[in-house]
């Protein structure tokens, strides 16, 4: 949401001078309209993941192919094309192999939820290298096509064809859920300066929380009960809590995720 914030022009006297008449210029109420831009001016701007992803992706040198794997072995044939290029001195031309990741929750026996990360996209890795060399190219693709676990490039497997910049960013950008969950996380977060500073291993850190403060525990055993925070260690995202059991403080150490301010 954007607020319209430019300020009216303020005119100013004209003295007189060598006999002119003095001109007066409408007086405008400054007070009302200073709030509304210093406001404006402190807002923070809002980041699109996606658009920093494509700015990032189109600094990058190469073009991306698809490989084809046997499901399972995907992780294993990135990092085995990597050492492949090196060993076959084509790594000027071989710049990344990758296989995009997503996390998910699983819920196992009934209730207890655990983050868990898989391959997006089973049975592919996708490779950004130099193909337009004619003196390199051909052993450049043999060195990707011969790696164990490949079952050749996606489309015609003697003449790959690139994917366009807009394929490459919606396959191997932020999907829309971590989009989503990325904004929701940078306008969830404190403000510079709103947050409460703590010193540890020489460093300041500032955090969302305070020694004191009460929180509900959102995972793990504890989940959905109260707790009071009675230590922050900021270098390891952790928190000391206490939690009321039977009566009893019984203490508990949760990280930054666990829990949720009430």
């Amino acid at each position: 949401m954007s607020e319209d914030t430019s300020a009216q022009p303020f005119a100013e006297g004209v003295e007189d001078v060598e006999g002119a008449q003095q001109a007066t210029a409408p007086q405008v109420d400054e007070h009302s309209e200073a709030p509304e831009v210093e406001a404006s001016a402190q807002e923070a701007p809002v980041i699109d993941p996606l658009e920093e992803f494509r700015k990032q992706m189109s600094a990058l040198p190469g073009e991306w192919y698809v490989l084809h794997t046997y499901s399972g072995y995907e992780r294993r044939v990135a990092t085995d094309i990597m050492t492949r290029a090196e060993n076959f001195e084509v790594e000027d031309y071989v710049f990344d192999a990758t296989v995009p990741m997503e996390t998910v929750i699983e819920i196992k026996n009934g209730n207890k939820k655990k983050e868990v990360s898989r391959v997006r996209i089973p049975g592919y890795v996708f490779v950004r290298m130099d193909l337009d060399d004619p003196e390199t190219s051909d052993r450049v693709w043999r060195t990707i096509k011969d790696t164990p676990a490949v079952t050749g490039f996606v489309g015609d497997r003697y003449n790959p064809v690139p994917l366009t910049f807009e394929e490459a960013v919606s396959q191997l950008g932020p999907t829309p859920e971590e989009v989503a969950a990325q904004q929701a996380e940078a306008q969830a977060a404190p403000e510079s300066g709103s947050g409460t500073q703590i010193t540890a291993d020489g460093k300041v850190f500032e955090v969302a929380f305070e020694v004191g403060e009460s929180v509900i525990v959102t995972d793990g055993p504890f989940e959905t009960l109260p707790a009071t925070i009675a230590e922050i260690h900021p270098e390891t995202q952790k928190l000391q809590v206490l939690i009321s059991l039977f009566g009893r403080d019984t203490p508990a150490e949760l990280s930054f995720t666990q829990v949720a301010k009430i």
